[in-house]
């Protein structure tokens, strides 16, 4: 990453035409280095406008090379500009900040930001404009992650996560778990520099209270970590059964599209199709497999062991069953196997005179089992349904939306965390505070009390970015476009 001292630039706006395209330039010298670029219609000089003031101008084709051999070394306008000034501190960077307005040609974009960057300005890197967002405290780790999350959000739910992260939700949560963890440090430091007159300035009790109450607060926001990483990754819905059963049809209605080949052929599909689809508000990732069932053609081989490995990757399965058929020892193997993934029964085929009903297919699945089984298979999601009509697709998506977010965002918790980053932090934070309540229950002295608590100190301010390295942040921001 370059020197902060640099000012940089960049296009701010995506490659391809647009009616508006923007050159982002900020640093020390970014106003110095617009003047030369710019020139406004009132006659002005940028260093004379206020601050947050949008003015008319030209761009000079003095700085670039002019189109045409007959202008000579005389300024000739490229393009009709407006130009956006931002004084530090207040602006995206916390630096001076000049954006410039062009037409969104590429060829003018491209010729406005050479123009830049031959009067001193140089190529921002991937990330840089947010990075010193960040180092110049205009927001912290977990708002400038929420930068990215907004830009690439697929979903409302996404857009709603990653906005509450950027408004500092989530950074207001951990602040205050901090601020109580180093009032309890500070109070267990100071009884020890009084150790020898006896002098206490927390009691155990409220110690130990205190501790528990923080402990509990950490463990509800790692609760949500699965509900936010789904938010922002999406959900694997990996569609499986016999062949025959109506995988790829199924496949075929929840993308509204004819995506894969349906045939009556048993074993048509052989290979694993993927393909992503919005499902009220939540981002699936289905996978279409081939069919299991023992076979000797090599070909179909393949495909059942790409199966299994579609199979490893899901977060949900749709277990497909031929409804108009009798159940067969295959379809009980299929939906009693993968007991720890969530999954859905569909019992397809609906438009036909049915077999198998609901009510039956639970009988069915374990008439002889032990209670925890009967308990689990009385918990299992079916949904009757014709993917060739249509009808019950509507409930279908419905179960999928209920599997998919758990109790923490139907409720509405307004703290996620997103990231495994936020995640494996949090855990090292839990397991500080709950050695700490260890130590104090087996009357370990102050200074073994306050080596966890500054490890779980380190750890939540880690997310936050109060604590980080060079490594961690160039891990964050590479991840970003040049231009944001």
């Amino acid at each position: 990453m370059g020197h902060l001292n640099d000012t940089i630039c960049a296009i701010a706006t995506p490659i391809g035409e647009g009616g508006v395209g923007i050159i982002r330039v900020s640093g020390p010298r970014s106003l110095e280095i617009a003047s030369n670029v710019v020139a406004l219609k009132s006659g002005l000089s940028l260093g004379d406008i206020p601050s947050h003031t949008l003015c008319l101008g030209d761009i000079l084709l003095s700085t670039t090379q002019s189109v045409s051999p007959k202008n000579g070394n005389h300024p000739t306008p490229l393009d009709q500009v407006l130009v956006a000034i931002m004084r530090a501190p207040k602006s995206f960077t916390g630096e001076n900040t000049v954006e410039i307005h062009c037409h969104g040609g590429q060829l003018i974009l491209s010729m406005a930001c050479e123009a830049v960057i031959q009067q001193g300005a140089r190529l921002a890197e991937p990330g840089e404009f947010t990075r010193r967002a960040f180092l110049n405290g205009r927001m912290d780790l977990t708002q400038a992650e929420a930068v990215l999350d907004t830009i690439r959000a697929t979903t409302s739910a996404g857009l709603k996560v990653a906005q509450e992260q950027l408004r500092g939700k989530l950074s207001k949560k951990i602040e205050h778990i901090r601020d109580e963890l180093i009032r309890l440090l500070a109070n267990i430091e100071a009884g020890m520099d009084f150790v020898e007159e006896d002098i206490s300035f927390i009691s155990p009790e409220d110690l130990e209270r205190s501790l528990k109450f923080l402990l509990d607060e950490i463990s509800t926001i790692l609760n949500t970590a699965g509900d936010g990483r789904l938010v922002r990754e999406g959900l694997v819905a990996s569609i499986i059964g016999k062949p025959n059963v109506g995988k790829s049809s199924l496949l075929n209605a929840l993308l509204e599209t004819d995506r894969a080949i349906v045939s009556s052929v048993p074993g048509t599909t052989r290979d694993v199709l993927e393909e992503e689809v919005k499902i009220l508000g939540v981002c699936i990732r289905l996978i279409d497999t081939a069919g299991l069932r023992h076979t000797q053609n090599e070909i179909e081989i393949e495909g059942i062991r790409r199966t299994t490995h579609a199979l490893e990757q899901a977060g949900l399965l749709l277990i497909v069953v031929d409804g108009s058929q009798e159940l067969s020892d295959g379809d009980v193997e299929i939906i009693n196997e993968n007991c720890d993934k969530k999954k859905i029964v569909v019992l397809n085929k609906a438009d036909l005179p049915m077999k198998i009903e609901e009510s039956t297919l639970r009988s069915l699945l374990s008439p002889e089992a032990s209670q925890e089984d009967k308990e689990h298979s009385a918990s299992l999601r079916i949904v009757t349904m014709s993917a060739k009509t249509g009808m019950g697709l509507e409930k279908l998506r419905q179960e999928i939306r209920s599997l998919a977010y758990g109790p923490f965002f139907e409720s509405g918790e307004p703290v996620f965390i997103t990231r495994l980053r936020h995640k494996l932090a949090l855990e090292r934070a839990k397991e500080a505070v709950t050695n700490t309540l260890c130590a104090l229950d087996q009357n370990f002295s102050g200074e073994c009390l306050a080596v966890d608590l500054r490890v779980a100190l380190d750890a939540l301010g880690e997310i936050i970015g109060v604590v980080s390295t060079e490594d961690i942040l160039d891990h964050i921001f590479k991840e970003f476009c040049i231009g944001k």
